[in-house]
């Protein structure tokens, strides 16, 4: 094999390996560029679903600070009503109050209404004998009607008339001057001779049982208005 032969054949091996190395080289950058893609697709994927973890996330916290915002609104809505409902009985409690200071004015009345309170007592308690108090500007008043109260409540009752001590120490509070004492609208409280039975028949304590006993029934008006 002369010289030609031989560099022949060696540009025929170079020429090989270089093209081997090229198809290497190629290989090499293809499977390159697939890993890339994969991996680009993957972290495109990872961030998409991050990013769709976080909306979501948002979303609901979103959600739940408008159902909490919603909730406060309507319990303040809630108490704001009641609140105004409150004050609208507490009106009409006032307003109530203030007409019992009318009671009294007429006398004749304030009598029959005080022989009836006597009588409505004594039928509570049945006792023969009891202690009554009064206000201080009703004790004449009161000592008028008390015997005409005893001899109904006798024929009612059909028993003997009792002993009715009206006290003439302690007295019940005065008519109302200032929130900020102790008053009474009129009317008497009744007591058993031991004291075990006590029967608070004023007018405002009658008042309270009628606000007490009908509340239910304003507040359904109320709320229909």
């Amino acid at each position: 094999m002369n010289d030609a032969d031989v560099s022949k054949q060696i540009q025929q091996m170079v020429a090989f390996i270089r093209q081997e190395a090229e198809e290497k080289a190629n290989e090499i950058s293809v499977s390159a560029e697939e890993e890339f893609n994969i991996q680009k697709m993957q972290i495109v994927e990872n961030d998409k679903k991050k990013i769709k973890q976080d909306f979501e996330r948002k979303t609901k916290q979103v959600e739940v600070k408008k159902k909490i915002e919603y909730s406060t609104q309507l319990n303040a809505s809630r108490i704001k009503f009641l609140q105004a409902q409150d004050d609208m009985v507490t009106g009409m409690r006032d307003s109530a109050s203030k007409e019992l200071l009318s009671v009294s004015h007429n006398k004749n009345t304030y009598r029959k209404l005080i022989r009836d309170l006597i009588v409505q007592s004594l039928m509570r308690v049945r006792e023969p004998s009891v202690s009554l108090r009064c206000r201080e500007i009703d004790l004449s008043l009161v000592e008028s009607a008390v015997e005409e109260a005893k001899r109904e409540y006798a024929s009612k009752a059909k028993v003997q008339a009792p002993m009715v001590n009206i006290d003439k120490k302690v007295f019940l509070p005065p008519p109302p001057t200032s929130p900020h004492r102790l008053s009474c609208s009129g009317g008497v409280v009744l007591a058993s001779v031991d004291g075990k039975i006590v029967i608070e028949n004023t007018l405002d304590a009658r008042l309270d049982l009628a606000f007490h006993t009908k509340l239910p029934e304003i507040r359904k008006i109320l709320l229909k208005e």
